[in-house]
């Protein structure tokens, strides 16, 4: 609906996710299941649950959960029910107390203009609903009628703020305000401030702002303990190095979420090499007020191994135009390649640290300099002598 009103591109999926479409598809790996999906759906299927009686101790948060076709059928059927219900007992009272037969004009029934079941139902709803056709009505002449009048009251007014409280809560869920925080569809491990970081882009596509939002990141693995006993879905807390110091964002634009891979780091020991034949799980949880309704919201999303791109870094999204700060979400996703080692953060620790790296990197970059300029003297010298591309120099018999 947002593509069509011309607030972000076509190309974007609205489900808690912005891709970039230039980026190739990725797929997860076959026979590999992800703890949390990319809309921030939990893929856990509980079963074997014994006891089932402990969801209808909340009655109002079952009622909640439901989907909205099992949630209006129960809505209707809780109104037909207690109507058929207390027409039954108004049928009763009219039998009991002699209404159904035909007598003089100087009877008078408990409740007038009741003559069949149907006449009995037609006023258990005018009662329920505060109706009041006119044409039926209740007398002083049965204790019994004001009493059930009464109760049928009581019930209708709870059945109304049960199935009316439920129906707001449904529609007012925070989880539908999360439909607009959106996630990089991939994450990027590269150098920022020299230092080696797994980091993620997030931001908001509406104006009215999420308050006191924090983000939290889990690494989700399996692992065996030193006793032998394995943990089939472990998660690992990470540290995250935001940009206001703290795990609680100012998301006003789209911000980077870093988290530097240090010896404390879950994946201190990861290099581009795991990425392709180990199953690592990133998943990330983003939590805040909403602003106009002051409910608490939040999206989350994961990154797997295939989705996350070493050596890159995004994009910049945020230009100043006009007085103003303008976001283009074209480019949210968008990555480039930087010069990153080819190691795990262990690994680069133990090889002397990113200053042994740049070094490496810096000798290798003039060397291929000067292997690039050799040859080009090579080609300048025989354009100019033709006489000598005929005969074989030196360096190419050496190559040959």
């Amino acid at each position: 609906m947002l593509s069509r009103k011309g607030l972000i591109p076509d190309d974007y999926l609205l489900t808690r996710l912005a891709e970039d479409v230039l980026q190739p598809k990725f797929r997860a790996k076959q026979g590999k299941a992800r703890f949390v999906a990319k809309n921030g759906a939990c893929n856990v299927a509980h079963t074997n649950i014994r006891e089932q009686g402990r969801f209808l101790q909340d009655v109002f948060t079952t009622l909640v959960d439901l989907k909205w076709l099992h949630t209006l059928v129960i809505f209707t059927m809780s109104f037909l029910c207690s109507w058929l219900l207390f027409g039954m007992i108004w049928w009763l009272v009219a039998f009991a107390h002699g209404d159904l037969d035909r007598r003089g004009d100087d009877f008078i029934p408990c409740v007038t203009d009741i003559h069949s079941f149907s006449s009995a139902f037609l006023f258990s709803i005018e009662v329920q609903v505060t109706i009041g056709f006119g044409g039926r009505m209740i007398t002083e002449e049965c204790v019994s009628a004001i009493i059930i009048l009464i109760v049928q009251n009581i019930v209708g007014l709870v059945i109304n703020a049960i199935m009316l409280g439920c129906i707001f809560m449904k529609t007012a869920q925070a989880n539908r305000r999360a439909e607009t925080l959106i996630f990089s569809k991939h994450a990027v491990i590269s150098l920022r401030n020299n230092k080696l970081c797994f980091m993620m882009r997030v931001g908001d596509l509406r104006k009215s702002m999420i308050i006191s939002a924090t983000v939290r990141m889990q690494v989700v693995r399996r692992s065996t303990t030193d006793e032998g006993e394995v943990v089939p879905l472990d998660q690992v807390d990470i540290h995250l190095d935001n940009p206001v110091g703290t795990n609680g964002v100012f998301l006003v634009s789209p911000l980077i979420i870093s988290h530097v891979i240090d010896k404390d780091s879950p994946l201190y020991e990861l290099s581009p090499s795991d990425l392709q034949h180990q199953h690592v799980e990133v998943v990330v949880v983003l939590e805040g007020v909403v602003e106009t309704t002051g409910i608490t919201t939040q999206a989350r999303t994961s990154y797997v191994s295939e989705e996350i791109l070493w050596g890159q870094r995004f994009v910049p999204t945020v230009s100043e135009e006009d007085c103003l700060y303008a976001v283009d979400y074209s480019k949210f996703g968008n990555t480039v390649k930087v010069p990153t080692p080819c190691c795990s953060a262990k690994q680069l620790d133990e090889a002397g640290g990113l200053a042994r790296f740049k070094l490496s990197e810096g000798a290798a970059a003039r060397a291929s300099v000067r292997r690039r300029r050799g040859s080009a003297g090579v080609r300048r010298s025989r354009m100019e002598n033709p006489a000598e591309a005929l005969v074989p120099s030196h360096h190419d018999s050496a190559k040959k």
